[in-house]
């Protein structure tokens, strides 16, 4: 399965504001914004990140690999993505 970053990018915006945002503008949230910082996503909200990753993209994420590198925006979310697809 080929990934588009665009597309993947689109999806996990879409997911954000459905779940996250709660009413805010979507618009308002950067792609290298930081979950953490902006107060968005706590840790709750990774593990949903998680079972959205595996239901939308079958990807299967190792306890390691639960870092700030990989879910704290949605460009690492994206290239966590993309890395895991290949």
């Amino acid at each position: 399965m080929t990934l588009i970053e665009s597309e993947v990018k689109a999806k996990l915006k879409t997911f954000i504001a459905k779940n996250f945002l709660l009413g805010k503008d979507p618009g308002s949230l950067k792609d290298g914004d930081s979950f953490l910082d902006t107060g968005i996503v706590d840790s709750t909200g990774v593990l949903e990140f998680v079972a959205f990753l595996q239901e939308t993209w079958s990807v299967e994420t190792a306890d390691d690999e639960l870092t700030m590198e990989n879910f704290d925006s949605i460009n690492n979310l994206a290239g966590f993505v993309l890395k895991k697809a290949a």
